[in-house]
């Protein structure tokens, strides 16, 4: 059930939970007084190896005459368009990387290789999930809107086919997050002028990835144009499955706490880091892993301190873990695969009412 009391259910006393948060402040501080140099160098050396990936995937896709030349160029494109993602996209659009006032590497000038704006992307993402995370009606990322992910969210007939959705949306998660994105765009505009825009927006950005993808790069492979849309397509799939698996795991599996909007009211500093605490999962990840994942690996540290380079999240994970150990609060981690069947289980369960199948025939044999 959603937690409404955070301090009740963390048995911390306000003293506790004040030294809490003045503790991770300092980690903070600490983080943002070292970044320099070897921080700007990691990211500059990141996109520098995912832009000669891409390029070297892509000629290995139009120039090979054998499918194991075809299927290598293709895993090293949806390797690279993961990293794009990841590591890149989304954690320069969360500013982590702005303090270094590099005017192409910056959270207001970068645009990411999907079909969402990734303004758009930066208010729903950095504002409404971060700032409100796993509260009840008010964090939109919370299913987002097509699946029940609480007992605390009301059952509805359309739940029953949401293992269904979560496949779908699996496979085509760049849409959903677009389509969601949008939605809080538009709703934020409130004027039909300011809808209108957020919908060109989002039309002008689908419509530059879909040429790019599937007209211009295929054109430029001649005759062998079927293999490189094939590419495309497929290293797109890919993408947006491991995207959706480390999302998933990092939100929904078992000690991911949910929280009532009662909880937002006068939340201090400290109980907002303790509310992001217990409202995260980490997995189990070696380096090259957890370069995989974005980092999201640590998702824990990651909605701590959303702000801070990646790079920098496993180091101030053993600061956090010790401090869950000393203030006894719980630190959600394991495996990726336990943590994603935890939260395929949460969706299958939560298909059906909280009553069972019962529920379920009654309604039924009712209509009839």
């Amino acid at each position: 059930m959603a937690i409404s009391d955070i301090a009740a259910y963390a048995q911390l006393s306000q003293a506790d939970i004040d030294a809490f948060g003045a503790e991770l402040d300092t980690i903070r501080s600490d983080i943002e007084e070292s970044l320099g140099e070897r921080d700007a160098a990691y990211i500059r050396r990141t996109i520098l190896f995912q832009r000669a990936l891409d390029v070297a995937a892509r000629l290995l896709i139009a120039g090979s005459r054998s499918k194991a030349g075809w299927l290598t160029g293709t895993a090293a494109l949806a390797y690279a368009k993961s990293v794009e993602n990841m590591e890149i996209g989304h954690n320069v659009c969360h500013g982590q990387w702005d303090w270094m006032n590099d005017p192409e590497i910056h959270s207001t000038t970068w645009e990411w290789d999907m079909v969402g704006p990734s303004e758009q992307w930066r208010y729903s993402h950095n504002y409404h999930h971060h700032v409100f995370s796993n509260v009840l009606g008010v964090d939109d990322d919370l299913g987002f809107g097509i699946l029940r992910m609480t007992r605390d969210q009301e059952w509805e007939p359309q739940h029953l086919i949401q293992p269904v959705r979560n496949v779908l949306l699996a496979m085509v998660f760049e849409w959903g997050i677009a389509l969601h994105d949008f939605y809080s765009a538009r709703e934020r505009a409130g004027t039909e002028a300011g809808k209108k825009a957020a919908g060109q927006v989002l039309r002008a950005k689908i419509g530059r990835q879909l040429a790019k993808d599937y007209v211009i790069l295929p054109a430029l492979s001649g005759r062998r144009w079927r293999h490189t849309l094939l590419a495309n397509f497929t290293a797109n799939l890919v993408r947006n499955l491991w995207a959706y698996v480390v999302i998933f795991c990092g939100h929904f599996p078992d000690g991911a706490e949910k929280f009532t909007p009662e909880t937002l009211k006068q939340e201090s500093r400290a109980e907002w880091y303790l509310r992001q605490m217990l409202g995260a999962a980490n997995f189990k990840a070696g380096p090259v892993l957890a370069f995989s994942s974005g980092n999201l690996c640590y998702q824990i540290e990651h909605h701590l301190f959303p702000d801070l380079p990646s790079n920098r999240l496993p180091e101030i994970s053993v600061r956090v873990r010790e401090l869950c150990e000393k203030y006894n609060v719980p630190y959600t981690s394991g495996p990726l695969t336990r943590q994603y069947l935890q939260t395929l289980r949460t969706i299958f369960q939560l298909a059906l009412p909280d009553t069972g199948w019962r529920t379920v025939l009654r309604a039924a044999t009712s209509r009839q």
